[in-house]
């Protein structure tokens, strides 16, 4: 098994992202995002074009995110989820989405239209990414499976990038460690720590450091048999 470079939610945080791809063995190692490189963050659109730039020349794998899908679905009904996506940071990719600054009063769908036409190679980019990625005893995924059901790929689709506690508390017996993001790890560690989140089943890994919300993004190095290297560039 080719080593994983696995890296966290980015959410638009550019400056981070550049920072921990230091870290990264190109040579040695795959590059595997896991969702949610959209919203919030400082340039969500410069996120996209780099890894998006990336997956042209390197051997990377990119995941579809809750925040990803919530583009999408503006996209499909602007004025439906215009106030929603706003909420969820969604302003801050669509104006990166855009060469210039958007300054006049536009309606939803003009704006969507926009994005469209004008960043065509990313939405289709976007609309490509798989829900999951699966290898050996490694899945890695946006923010979990159902455990509840005798095949997890069997999963509802949103549940892929929406699922929070049935996944992180409940019983694994899939005989897969999971790797994920989704929920920020300072809600899973008492002490509200960035470092990565392990299960005490030890089959559950989440790396999400919370960077946009003044965490950090969070890395790790997954080969065939282990964990081997964990990253952290602080907000």
């Amino acid at each position: 098994m080719k080593p994983i470079f696995v890296i966290g939610d980015v959410h638009g945080e550019i400056g981070l992202l550049e920072k921990i791809l230091e870290d990264w063995d190109r040579e040695r190692e795959r590059l595997l995002f896991v969702g949610d490189l959209i919203d919030r963050g400082e340039n969500p659109g410069a996120v996209l074009r780099l890894v998006k730039e990336l997956s042209l020349e390197e051997e990377v794998i990119v995941l579809t995110g809750n925040h990803e899908k919530m583009l999408l679905d503006w996209l499909a009904a602007p004025s439906e989820k215009m106030a929603y996506y706003i909420s969820q940071g969604g302003m801050e990719t669509i104006q990166s989405l855009l060469p210039e600054n958007i300054e006049e009063k536009v309606t939803p769908e003009e704006l969507a239209k926009r994005v469209m036409e004008e960043s065509a190679d990313l939405i289709t980019f976007i609309e490509n990414l798989p829900l999951f990625y699966e290898e050996k005893q490694y899945v890695f995924v946006h923010a979990g499976v159902d455990l509840t059901i005798s095949d997890w790929k069997k999963t509802e689709e949103k549940q892929f990038y929406w699922i929070r506690e049935p996944f992180l508390f409940g019983e694994n017996h899939t005989g897969k460690v999971f790797i994920f993001g989704h929920t920020p790890v300072q809600n899973l560690h008492s002490d509200g720590s960035s470092n990565i989140w392990i299960s005490p089943d030890q089959t559950r890994l989440d790396i999400d450091g919370g960077a946009v919300y003044g965490g950090s993004l969070n890395a790790i190095v997954v080969e065939e048999h282990a964990v081997t290297k964990l990253f952290r560039v602080d907000k």
